[in-house]
């Protein structure tokens, strides 16, 4: 089997109407990449990230006794957007698979502490291995912020504790902190695809008997009554800020938190906040501008 892309560059604005014409077209997949090399922002919880340019590409699959029309689809494309740019190729079934795995490596986060793609084998079998599938939503250790979550679960103890994982995404942090040793872990996002990202990874991980995800709503019923020991947030500092009184209510007296999705220009503003309800501890920056603000719950 042979597979076609067409890429089609776009502006933001256009990006849904030609994810829906290219899987109205029959296109198996549709992904997004950036055209320009623009930086992001962490999105919110259930955002897709956006550049202002994006590149849209359409995978169709070829059956060996069935070609496709290219110039049909091509024509038909272009007559719904006459001024974006175009191009296809056809690629081999394995290259396919090959040209997106291998955008992943073993992620190493501290000693004995790995992000591992689910198709490679660990660098260290011993050491706390989180398996993942990088597809499935935002969240795979790669982006600064994620990073610095990962790397302050590591130094922190979460043995036999109750961790939020707000706004999940991937379910990464909430299946480290379990890997690392805590009793419970209760994620919530607002993007369904990610409450099903977070359980396959948990599953992908043997934790899913201890973690319990789903949407806000459902979160709020879950937990009504409950604090935990230690919560995690990797949002922005918009929605950082508004949620910080219900995060004050979330976690208990003197329990731990981390937050991320933060640059630096934020941090005083993020801190300033907080710090009604919180101590702040620490601020650690990653790749000169992205910062993860910590500290502990004051004591009522």
């Amino acid at each position: 089997m042979k597979w076609l892309q067409i890429h089609i560059t776009v502006d933001q604005a256009q990006v849904d109407y030609t994810e829906t014409l290219l899987s109205s077209l029959g296109a198996v997949s549709v992904t997004l990449d950036d055209a320009e090399n623009q930086e992001l922002l962490e999105p919110l919880p259930g955002e897709t990230p956006l550049w202002n340019k994006v590149i849209v590409t359409g995978i169709y699959a070829q059956e060996d006794d069935e070609e496709i029309d290219v110039a049909a689809l091509e024509t038909f494309i272009k007559a719904q957007l006459p001024d974006a740019p175009m191009r296809s190729e056809f690629i081999e079934d394995q290259e396919w698979e090959r040209t997106w795995m291998d955008a992943y490596e073993p992620i190493q986060i501290a000693e004995k502490y790995w992000i591992v793609p689910e198709w490679m084998e660990a660098p260290e079998a011993d050491a706390v291995n989180i398996k993942l599938d990088p597809g499935l939503a935002f969240g795979t250790g790669n982006h600064a912020s994620t990073f610095l979550c990962l790397q302050w679960l590591g130094q922190t103890d979460v043995k036999d504790k109750v961790v939020i994982d707000y706004g999940c995404g991937s379910g990464i942090l909430g299946v480290a902190a379990l890997l690392l040793g805590a009793k419970k872990v209760y994620a919530t996002d607002i993007d369904p695809q990610a409450v099903h990202a977070t359980q396959q990874n948990a599953e992908l991980n043997g934790v899913l008997d201890k973690l319990y995800v789903g949407l806000p709503e459902e979160f709020n019923t879950e937990f009504k009554g409950q604090q935990a020991d230690v919560l995690l947030a990797n949002i922005l500092a918009g929605p950082l800020m508004s949620l910080a009184p219900e995060f004050s209510t979330l976690i208990k007296s003197a329990g731990e938190f981390a937050l991320a999705g933060v640059i630096k220009e934020q941090v005083d503003d993020v801190s300033r906040v907080y710090s009604e309800f919180f101590d702040i501890l620490d601020v650690q920056e990653r790749e000169e501008h992205w910062c993860r603000i910590s500290g502990k719950r004051q004591s009522h």
